[in-house]
């Protein structure tokens, strides 16, 4: 029960931070930039939208291992979501998926060079603090103390908890 409990807090958090990174490889480089992400929890994917000319779609092709790293600063809460992904040219899904962050990049959903890519999550971890000042407060008597900080931390395998029955 706790993992499934886990797997919800996971997937509230991403829809509430919406913005990441997504890590990928690059030949022996590892490169990072921010993407908005669309969740479909009983799917057990994480969607979104890129362009065709990118780099990002080559190298899914080769090394489709990603890591999401998603991050609320203000509020204390992180989470790394670790799977993989794939290129689609899904154009229903693309205009299902359009929303305003697709709009800085493209005119519209209709533009041929729009792809989508579909992460599928098979691990993840969190760090959901109560607020930065009690996180604060935590540290600082942890390093007085030097004891280490108490911080809610969750880690755990996604595929087993959040896969549809």
């Amino acid at each position: 029960m706790a993992n499934q409990d886990d797997a919800t807090r996971v997937w509230e958090l991403i829809d509430k931070i919406g913005f990441c990174m997504l890590t990928t490889r690059s030949g022996d480089d590892l490169r990072a930039r921010p993407m908005s992400a669309y969740t479909a929890q009983l799917e057990n994917a994480i969607y979104f939208l890129t362009d065709v000319g990118s780099h990002k779609d080559d190298e899914i092709t080769r090394w489709p291992n990603v890591c999401l790293a998603f991050a609320d600063t203000k509020g204390q809460k992180y989470v790394s979501v670790s799977g993989t992904a794939e290129v689609q040219n899904d154009r229903e899904r693309i205009r299902e998926l359009w929303a305003t962050p697709a709009k800085a990049w493209w005119d519209n959903p209709d533009d041929p060079s729009i792809r989508i890519l579909k992460m599928t999550p098979a691990s993840a971890e969190y760090w959901d603090s109560p607020g930065t000042i009690i996180s604060y407060i935590k540290m600082a008597a942890a390093a007085v103390s030097n004891t280490k900080p108490s911080m809610p931390r969750s880690s755990f395998n996604v595929s087993s908890a959040i896969k549809p029955a």
